[in-house]
């Protein structure tokens, strides 16, 4: 097949019609994004332009682009086994992985099992709250318990599960036993009030959920305990303790999805370090393998785990398995990624530099005038846009301001996330504080080179 670099630099509109990529294809392939190229925190495009990196990928690339400690543990593994078969049995570098999650995790997480990305993982966590009910004398309890804003994969059940209606309605209708409840967000309270006199509404609420439901139906709550997609949701204090404690009351599973805040991204290996919460399973992905291959696991509680042990003419055990589960490459990927985190002390530098990524939002909200609200912990963090900070004011939605500050950040060699009322950050790891002011800079500069083009429209 042509080259698709040789493509892209001649133009060949029709080339570029046959790749699907995220962006609707016919605005995008009116200036294609295409990577020839990373190292470090680093892109370049096919045409030579450099972008910094502040989203790791897409909060994937936990330890920077080009590793060589990762690079060297792929290809040691590759001359000595590359596939093993999972139905028949397992290889010491998925021993070696699940072993060092379950000294890592938080508790009593230890035990392991492999998929291969984020979607995967969190459809294997649904299966095995309904099974472990199932196996433990309860097998009405299936349903989930899931937040608007949410998003846990594009899988049919992971959708289910999400709460984005732009993702959802035209796949519907999907799965049955999905409810939704609103998301602590405190900034925009749902219920208009105001923390801390709001007694965690948004956390009682799933209790009300529950009972409203029947707890005999109800199976696992599960939730981001930093949500992503809704902007960036940092929960109050008290919200998932007090999650904790409802799902306890209830016999239902609390599920936490951290395949984008895992592995070290809020300061500390798991965001339930960050919180002091222990889930009966914890979802992680993205950042476990670096971006360098896909890999993703599930940790679970060892009670919830031994309901799944015994004799298979009493037990079928946990029933799920893909083919690519356990593979040795991508183990021996996530065994050099988390060396490398823990070695070089990764988790300090996200703490610090997550202290001096808040102090310049901060600085661009006093500079601009246009930011509401700062969100996150450690390397996962993001600002709101507003038109008035005093009243909380939205832009106009035709101005389309986040995504114009994006877009122009873009143009300045900058990659992050936005969306129109919102824009985050996700450096990797390994990110040096002179990289991370060198990113906030340009956006510092594209926020007002924008608020100078709208003048008296904003």
């Amino acid at each position: 097949m042509p080259d698709l670099i040789s493509y892209a630099q001649a133009g060949e509109q029709e080339f570029l019609r046959q790749i699907f990529v995220r962006d609707q294809m016919a605005e995008w392939s009116k200036d294609p994004l295409i990577m020839a190229r990373a190292d470090g925190v680093r892109y370049w495009d096919i045409h030579g332009r450099e972008y910094l990196d502040a989203l790791s990928g897409i909060y994937v690339v936990s330890v920077g682009h080009n590793n060589p400690r990762v690079i060297d543990a792929i290809r040691r593994q590759l001359e000595s086994l590359h596939f093993s078969p999972p139905m028949h049995g397992t290889n010491p570098v998925a021993i070696q992985l699940a072993n060092l999650l379950a000294e890592l995790a938080p508790g009593d997480l230890s035990t392991v099992k492999f998929q291969c990305g984020g979607g995967e993982v969190i459809e294997g966590a649904i299966k095995l709250a309904r099974q472990y009910h199932r196996l433990t004398g309860s097998p009405g309890k299936y349903k989930i318990i899931s937040r608007y804003q949410s998003w846990h994969g594009s899988t049919l059940g992971a959708l289910a599960a999400s709460g984005l209606k732009s993702r959802k309605t035209v796949n519907e209708p999907l799965g049955p036993g999905f409810i939704h409840v609103f998301p602590p967000t405190c900034y925009r309270c749902p219920f208009d009030k105001r923390y801390p006199d709001c007694g965690i509404t948004c956390a009682k609420l799933i209790g009300d959920t529950i009972e409203m439901e029947d707890p005999a139906t109800v199976s696992a709550v599960l939730v981001e305990p930093i949500g992503h997609t809704g902007g960036i949701i940092d929960p109050p204090d008290e919200y998932l303790p007090m999650l904790r404690e409802i799902c306890d009351q209830h016999n239902v599973l609390l599920v936490f999805d951290e395949v984008i805040t895992g592995v070290g991204r809020t300061g500390q290996l798991f965001a339930a370090d960050t919180f002091g919460v222990l889930p009966d399973v914890l979802c992680t992905g993205k950042g476990l393998s670096g971006g360098y291959v896909p890999l993703s696991a599930m940790l679970v509680r060892r009670p919830i785990a031994d309901a799944f042990w015994g004799p298979i003419s009493e037990n079928p055990g946990y029933v799920e398995g893909h083919t690519f589960e356990g593979n040795p490459i991508s183990c021996a990927t996530g065994i050099a990624v988390l060396r490398e985190i823990l070695e070089r002390d990764l988790l300090a530098n996200a703490r610090a530099l997550g202290e001096r990524l808040r102090a310049g939002f901060a600085d661009i909200a006093r500079r601009h005038g246009c930011i509401g609200d700062i969100r996150g912990r450690g390397l996962l963090q993001g600002v709101e846009w507003v038109r008035d900070p005093a009243t909380k004011q939205a832009f106009a939605a035709e101005l389309n301001f986040g995504v114009r500050v994006g877009r122009r950040a873009l143009k300045h060699g900058l990659l992050c996330r936005f969306d129109p009322n919102w824009l985050a950050f996700g450096p990797a790891l390994t990110t040096t504080a002179d990289e991370l002011d060198q990113m906030l800079a340009i956006l510092d500069r594209s926020v007002g080179e924008v608020l100078g083009e709208l003048g008296d429209q904003r």
